[in-house]
């Protein structure tokens, strides 16, 4: 409550916050064992009403994370299923006896992969059948084909609403149907178990159950919803959701830009910024006009972008202020994750005890096991751990970067005296102020409406240093350029003239479009004719 002013200083006018709901805290509070309790962690019901009564006053919305694809197995509903096979609550969840093997031994009801374990089955000793779990065995998934449990998490989707809640980021929505065939996996890949996500992402079950939630609730409120659609979601498949017409939600989330260095398989290499460009270009053009696009480089889920996409080694400054120039005169609805405003880079633990994360921790266990080395682990983790994004927040360069009196859950990581708000809220060049800077010229200057409602259009497409956008509506014309690398480049700009140079990371860049001298990570928006 304390930072809503920092957040309206930046100009943010809404907050999504990640769950905090009860929750025995397995997965970061996406395994909910009750939804309308707030994990004593995080604070109070008071707490959450003083949240929005104050956020309100300063025109700041409240989102919250929704969690419906699944529970805690320590949830009611679940401690109830497990109690016997007639049990009232067992058809909340999804359940399977398991099968036998050639040789007669038993084993999981289908080979499919989870996201966080091995197998996505698990057994249930007290009744001797297998529930299914996508993410960590302590998140049972629902069975949405259940009424009754669907108008459960209707009427308490309802009751947030009332309480005056904003909307939601609808975690996994997605993955809420299943193939119900429950079929082994024939893709050809290693292993037993099979990353076949076809079988739990994008079924076409899904539209029918969001229609329905937003047809009895979602319909009744002046909110915002974003889903988030992994499961290699493309731009057909984002329309059936989030379409003027679709009658789901506002817009979604997808993740096909968040790994154009292949630091995705754990191994980073160079950004290949012709597939950036690429993944970029088909959102902007394939959602304009038809539905909304979301703006982000990362969320909970990914490493730092300052250090995917960025250089926290030589050109933090530049790099980051690059970073928010490409994506804030985008097409869409930015969404800044926590310090990337002040560039906050990648964890770097060495001790693979700091890690908290239980996707991460069961990946160093499975790596370990495989024969990798400690180091090999630990370059692979250090690249692509969720708990990347999820180190305290960097206030200032006191103890534990002002984030707590306490002793942190998760260590603070050791750049904190350099990289903090309260250094860059005194400097005027900072990322911060950057941020700022270009928020201001989405919500209130001359240029707010090509730059809100403005029409895409990617140039130098295969240059593999330079993203060069613009943003065009009615006689205005925005000219986005922004040199990715370390290295200065030149590029040719043809039958564009720059009449203004609206924002720039250096403080005496070029105009002449026919002859561009890029610096190291420079970007510069012109005006154009």
């Amino acid at each position: 409550i304390e930072k809503l002013d920092y957040l309206n200083r930046l100009g943010v006018n809404l907050l999504w916050l990640c769950p905090v709901y009860q929750s025995p805290m397995d997965d970061n509070g996406y395994d909910v064992s009750d939804y309308y309790d707030i994990a004593p962690d995080f604070g109070t019901m008071d707490d959450v009403k003083e949240l929005l009564a104050e956020a309100k006053k300063r025109g700041i919305r409240i989102v919250m994370d929704l969690v419906l694809n699944h529970t805690s197995d320590e949830h009611p509903w679940f401690v109830e299923a497990r109690q016997s096979l007639d049990n009232p609550y067992r058809d909340y969840y999804i359940w399977q006896e398991g099968k036998l093997d050639k040789e007669g031994n038993e084993i999981e009801p289908t080979n499919w992969a989870s996201f966080f374990t091995p197998s996505c089955w698990d057994k249930d000793e007290l009744t001797d059948e297998y529930y299914m779990h996508i993410f960590s065995k302590k998140m049972p998934d629902l069975n949405w084909s259940n009424e009754a449990m669907r108008q459960e998490l209707y009427h308490m989707v309802k009751w947030w609403l009332d309480l005056g809640i904003d909307g939601f980021r609808v975690d996994a929505i997605a993955h809420i149907e299943k193939d119900w065939d429950f079929e082994d996996s024939t893709l050809e890949s290693e292993g037993q178990y099979k990353q076949d996500w076809k079988k739990f992402s994008n079924l076409p079950k899904v539209h029918t159950y969001l229609k329905e939630l937003n047809k009895e609730i979602l319909s009744k409120y002046d909110i915002f919803t974003v889903g988030e659609v992994g499961g290699g979601a493309g731009v057909e498949d984002a329309l059936k959701y989030a379409a003027y017409d679709s009658q789901e939600l506002d817009m979604v989330f997808t993740f096909d830009h968040c790994w154009a260095n292949g630091a995705f398989g754990g191994v980073k290499g160079e950004l290949d910024l012709v597939e950036l460009k690429s993944e970029f270009a088909k959102w902007q053009v394939g959602l304009y006009g038809k539905g909304w696009n979301p703006l982000y480089w990362l969320n909970h889920d990914h490493p730092r972008v300052m250090s995917q996409y960025g250089n926290e080694e030589n050109y933090h400054e530049e790099s980051g202020k690059m970073l928010a120039t490409s994506l804030l005169f985008m097409w869409g609805t930015p969404f800044l994750y926590n310090g990337e405003e002040i560039g906050m880079t990648n964890a770097h633990y060495v001790d693979f005890n700091d890690y908290r994360d239980v996707a991460t921790i069961e990946k160093i266990q499975a790596l370990l096991e495989k024969g990798h080395t400690e180091e090999e682990v630990r370059s692979i983790v250090g690249t692509t751990s969720r708990d990347n994004a999820r180190t305290p927040m960097q206030w200032d360069a006191t103890e534990n970067a002002g984030f707590t009196t306490g002793t942190p859950w998760m260590k603070v990581n050791e750049n904190y005296k350099t990289i903090n708000v309260a250094s860059q809220l005194e400097d005027a060049n900072s990322i911060f102020n950057h941020y700022r800077q270009a928020i201001a010229l989405r919500r209130n200057s001359e240029y707010q409406d090509v730059i809100v409602y403005g029409k895409y259009d990617l140039l130098l497409e295969d240059d593999k240093q330079v993203y060069a956008y613009t943003r065009t509506l009615n006689n205005q014309c925005l000219l986005i350029v922004s040199n990715f690398f370390e290295t200065k480049v030149e590029v040719s700009i043809e039958k564009l003239t720059a009449e203004k140079i609206v924002l720039s990371n250096y403080k005496d860049s070029d105009m002449a479009l026919d002859s561009l001298v890029l610096r190291p990570y420079e970007s510069i928006v012109f005006e154009v004719k």
